[in-house]
């Protein structure tokens, strides 16, 4: 909470970080080799009053490259949005200190949760 009472727009970048990590990490699918985030873009809609129940974070995948993918965000409470966000997410081989491509594992997982015309498919 910020000094006018409602979420910072930091705090915004963590709810998508939890989102991200939990989708990417889960036991049954997980990127095992690595990721970093290459950009984020961030459309604030209305503000976030400070409050002690959570918002809901939908995400979806709006495009597949070869080396990187976008995951797109909104975090809501039913139709209520209050942000739009964007990660580009770069796969990256810690090892070799450089980015890598998506293996078709990979990239079978992302598909399942494509949706190029930005609906919303909870994660």
């Amino acid at each position: 909470m910020d000094a006018y009472g409602h979420v910072n727009n930091a705090v915004f970048i963590r709810y998508l970080e939890e989102a991200r990590i939990d989708f990417l990490f889960r036991p049954d699918k997980e990127f095992k080799q690595g990721s970093v985030v290459a950009r984020h873009e961030i459309d604030y809609k209305r503000q976030l009053v400070h409050r002690h129940h959570p918002v809901d974070i939908e995400l979806w995948i709006t495009e597949i490259r070869a080396a990187s993918f976008t995951i797109t965000y909104e975090v809501k409470d039913d139709d209520l949005v209050y942000v739009r966000a964007s990660t580009v997410v770069v796969p990256f081989d810690f090892d070799a200190g450089r980015p890598r491509r998506i293996t078709a594992e990979e990239r079978d997982f992302l598909e399942e949760y494509r949706d190029d015309k930005e609906e919303a498919v909870a994660a």
